[in-house]
């Protein structure tokens, strides 16, 4: 809906004084509690680490005093400096027992060893086995020389103690000795240590990593030995602080991050550990309050939008109404500077839309005669089967036409001889010489009748309908028209013009049906070369005898012959004559279809017995549906020419050999003038010039047939003809046709189904 300026500054300052309250409350209430409950959990979770610190702390003190108990255990006395294993095996056992169990009491304790010196160094791990590296045993012997007798061995110094980089505590037996001959040594889980320190570290990112008394790093909580670049970073800021313990905020990678470190005391050493935690997982509540008030303030705020739009708009109400009604979804930045002052806006919008539907009318009256031959078209050809005779009544009175007490005469016009104007008009332009005979015709009947509206068919086919009072009789009136009409179009375009008058109906439902019957009548008319005139009510007696119509089977022949032997210009001038002998005796212009589809599929049907392949040819086109839009004979056999016999013809040549086909001409021009001889493939095969058996191949590759099978059919042709056309008795006929009289009844029963009396007897009773 559109508002003025008047409307929104309402609407701006209403909601501007429903908010203020709620956004001053949010905002104490997120900066009071936010800053407060941050400080106390910042508190908190520095406690927390303190603890978890002092915890880890007694771990690792459990650790040692469990290993100086177990030191001063019987088992480790100055006795074992003399123990053999043949002798000793007892003390072997609870040896290995012992370590075992020392191991298995401490959780952080991965494997305990212990190391003996003698003449043979010896070591439990845990189980008894003699030292025979001398570099092994010198490792050893660098734990025994050690100052202390209990000790953590350094980071630093693990490779030169074994071979994996573990940390280890050890210590020297038997400790009332003042000169030890053994060390026990723990190595601790680095896996478990690492979980242990991500106790301090009760999120899932930061770090926590414990340091040495040299500064370097000795576990952390990711279990890897390399510290990453933030444990590095933080372990030079805590060495730089020279301090024991505290805490202090470090900022990495756009991340705020709060560190607490604190020393561990151990024996004969000291450690430090560092723990990292980002404010943003420490302080996720205060987040979560924050996005709860700023939430509260943002409900707060749509809650007061809504209401100061629901207060504006009853008061704007009755002008908003109808400046909505004027300019319907029209932006408010196009309507120009009149969108501060309601009342010009409403002004300007009507005269707009005055304007506005001026315009449409002028269109619709300019669109009003396509759509009334669109109306027409639909009519005609029955698509408005569904409606009416009221329905159809109210629509023509909505297109301007006067039906009532009106009766209706339809007209079929249909002009020929389009390929004699190629002097004035080029292929293509059927549509320009239809549009020329609509506007005749047109122009015509309206000096004739009160009422009259054609109908363009683009395809050199014209409608028309014409409107009468009911009641009067007209019909030598519509002959005058059809005669004048038949006359201006041939004087104007010099084409020939069938028109079909149509019979007269009182009910526009019955106008598709009558059209239907004129164009039908139209298509039964003869091939003539003249204007014609056909009256459905007065039809020409001649028109209503059937004609019989001979279809040239042996032109067919002849043209497929001469398609199958590559005659192209022999192929062409048949088609002509199977056309010309078509019209010559009286075929209707259905009767020419119907002939000219029989021809189109002989030779589709001969092209598939050579072996060929129609679809590849032709392209898959649908030739019999391109051959139905045709009318006029002239273009019947140009198109005849260009789609099917070029075509055709160019396969043949890319296929066949040229002596091939020479050899297979000269073989049927042969059997055409002796086939009622005694021939057979050897005479054939010297009169050719060639041997039984290439000649036999050559026939069925040019012709689809083998030999016998086309010199058969050739003489029961023959003999069909003699039976249609002569009286000449059977056995004459046999042997004219190359047959002994008794032979031939069999063969032509076999071939065609019937003794040659009783095919001669069918045919003369047709």
């Amino acid at each position: 809906m559109l508002r003025s300026k008047r409307f929104r500054n309402n609407w701006i300052l209403i909601l501007i004084i429903s908010s203020i309250p709620g956004l001053i409350f949010g905002g104490v209430i997120y900066w009071l509690a936010g800053d407060r409950l941050e400080n106390e959990l910042l508190q908190m979770h520095n406690k927390q680490i303190q603890q978890r610190a002092a915890n880890i702390n007694e771990q690792f003190s459990y650790l040692e005093t469990s290993v100086v108990h177990w030191a001063f255990d019987p088992n480790f006395n100055y006795s074992l400096a003399s123990l053999s294993l043949s002798r000793d095996f007892e003390i072997v056992r609870d040896i290995t027992k012992t370590l075992n169990i020392m191991k298995g009491s401490n959780p952080l304790a991965k494997a305990t060893e212990l190391y003996l010196e003698g003449q043979s160094p010896v070591r439990f791990h845990p189980d008894y086995e003699a030292l025979m590296d001398a570099a092994q045993i010198e490792r050893y012997r660098q734990l025994l020389s050690n100052d202390n007798k209990v000790f953590w061995l350094e980071r630093t110094l693990q490779p030169e103690f074994s071979s994996e980089n573990i940390f280890t505590f050890a210590i020297k037996i038997p400790q009332t000795e003042l000169n030890p001959y053994g060390v026990i040594v723990a190595s601790l889980d680095t896996m478990k240590i690492a979980n242990l320190l991500q106790t301090l570290t009760p999120y899932h990112d930061g770090s926590t990593f414990l340091l040495q008394e040299n500064g370097v790093q000795l576990f952390s909580s990711s279990g890897k030995e390399q510290p990453s670049q933030l444990e590095e970073v933080l372990r030079h800021q805590v060495l730089a602080s020279k301090a024991k313990s505290g805490s202090f905020l470090f900022d990495w990678n756009r991340t705020t991050y709060t560190v607490s470190f604190g020393t561990m005391s151990r024996i004969n050493t000291e450690w430090t550990y560092v723990s990292a935690s980002p404010i943003s997982a420490i302080t996720k509540p205060v987040v979560f309050i924050s996005q709860l008030i700023l939430t509260l303030s943002i409900a707060m705020l749509l809650l007061a939008l809504v209401l100061s739009w629901l207060a504006s708009k009853r008061i704007y109400s009755p002008i908003a109404q109808l400046v909505s009604m004027l300019t319907g979804n029209t932006a408010i930045s196009a309507l120009g500077k009149e969108q501060n002052d309601d009342f010009k806006l409403i002004e300007k919008e009507w005269l707009h839309l005055t304007r506005e539907s001026m315009s449409l009318q002028n269109k619709l009256e300019q669109q009003l005669p396509h759509l009334k031959e669109g109306f027409l078209l639909q009519l005609v050809q029955g698509y408005l089967y569904s409606y009416s005779e009221q329905a159809l009544l109210e629509r023509m009175r909505n297109f301007g036409w006067s039906v009532d007490n009106q009766q209706y005469a339809v007209f079929y016009i249909h002009l020929s001889g389009f390929k004699k104007l190629e002097g004035r008009f080029s292929p293509g332009d059927e549509g320009l010489v239809t549009f020329a005979a609509a506007n005749i015709t047109m122009e015509l009947a309206t000096s004739r009748f009160e009422q009259a509206e054609v109908i363009n068919f683009h395809d050199l086919s014209v409608g028309l309908l014409i409107f009468m009072p009911e009641g009067t009789e007209q019909r030598e009136m519509l002959r005058t028209f059809s005669q004048e009409l038949m006359q201006a179009i041939h004087h104007v375009l010099h084409m020939y013009v069938s028109v079909t008058i149509g019979s007269t109906s009182s009910s526009i439902v019955h106008v598709p049906s009558r059209f239907e019957e004129a164009t039908l009548a139209s298509s039964r008319r003869r091939y003539e070369n003249r204007n014609l005139l056909i009256d459905l009510e007065s039809p020409d007696e001649n028109d209503k005898q059937p004609s019989e119509i001979h279809y040239p089977f042996a032109l067919e022949r002849e043209i497929i012959q001469s398609l199958r032997t590559g005659q192209k210009d022999e192929a062409n001038q048949l088609i002509r004559i199977f056309l010309e002998e078509l019209i010559e005796r009286g075929a209707k212009v259905i009767d020419i279809h119907q002939g000219m589809l029989q021809l189109l599929g002989s030779i589709l049907h001969a092209i598939r017995l050579a072996g060929l392949d129609p679809n590849r040819i032709f392209h898959s086109v649908n030739l019999y549906e391109q051959l139905m839009q045709i009318g006029d004979p002239q273009k019947i056999i140009a198109w005849f020419h260009n789609e099917v016999v070029s075509p055709c013809m160019m396969e043949l040549e890319s296929r066949s050999d040229a002596q091939v086909k020479k050899t297979v001409e000269t073989a049927m021009v042969y059997l055409q003038n002796n086939y009622m001889k005694e021939i057979s493939l050897d005479s054939c095969a010297d009169y050719a010039g060639t041997n039984t058996v290439a000649l036999s191949k050559a026939f069925k590759q040019v012709t689809g047939k083998n030999f016998i099978d086309y010199l058969t059919e050739l003489r029961i042709e023959k003999a069909k003809e003699l039976l249609r056309d002569t009286d000449l008795k059977i056995n004459d006929i046999a042997e004219k046709a190359g047959y002994q009289p008794s032979y031939f009844n069999r063969i032509f029963k076999k071939q065609e189904g019937v003794t040659p009396s009783q095919y001669r007897e069918f045919h003369r009773n047709e």
